[in-house]
């Protein structure tokens, strides 16, 4: 690995990578891009980091908490918090002026827009995530398995992912 993660250049991408994204995990490709990629950070450091946000309480978006302690510890925790924290935020202003213009055809495309955005890049992550497995046929099933249940939607996802983790366990 590279230089170690700062909690300042931490803070920014996670920051970055919040604006841009629509919460839960769909700031991990930019994450991924920024700290893999840049090699500041290992596939492992973050696999785990998204197994941690799904399988704790609260909200998902938070597993960067997870990442950033991996990183730099308590200040790279709270420094991905702050960063996770901050774009919610400054959504309540957008969302008062969205209550004034959501019937308008440019709004409910760019809206429409977004959701269509977010389902490609959850895709291209779970891509991303099998690919550094080398299309092996055991989390290739698994990632399988985990997008048909998640298309039921009516599977419980800690369910699915302790199923993910016990067909790993067995197949490794």
């Amino acid at each position: 690995m590279g230089d170690p993660v700062s909690p300042l250049g931490l803070f920014w991408t996670v920051f970055k990578s919040s604006l841009l994204s629509s919460g839960g995990m769909g700031n991990a490709p930019i994450v991924h891009a920024d700290l893999v990629v840049g090699g500041l950070a290992t596939e492992r450091q973050f696999s785990s980091a998204l197994a941690i946000g799904q399988l704790s309480p609260g909200p998902t978006g938070l597993w960067v908490v997870a990442l950033g302690y991996a990183l730099g510890g308590w200040l790279g925790a709270f420094a991905a918090f702050l960063a996770v924290s901050l774009p919610p935020l400054l959504t309540l202003g957008v969302a008062a002026l969205y209550r004034h213009a959501d019937e308008h055809p440019a709004v409910e495309g760019l809206v429409w827009g977004l959701g269509v955005t977010v389902a490609g890049v959850s895709s291209g992550t779970m891509l991303l995530l099998v690919r550094s497995e080398g299309l092996r046929a055991i989390p290739l099933g698994i990632a399988l398995g985990a997008l048909l249940l998640g298309l039921h939607g009516r599977a419980p996802v800690f369910l699915v992912i302790l199923a993910g983790a016990a067909v790993g366990i067995l197949g490794r």
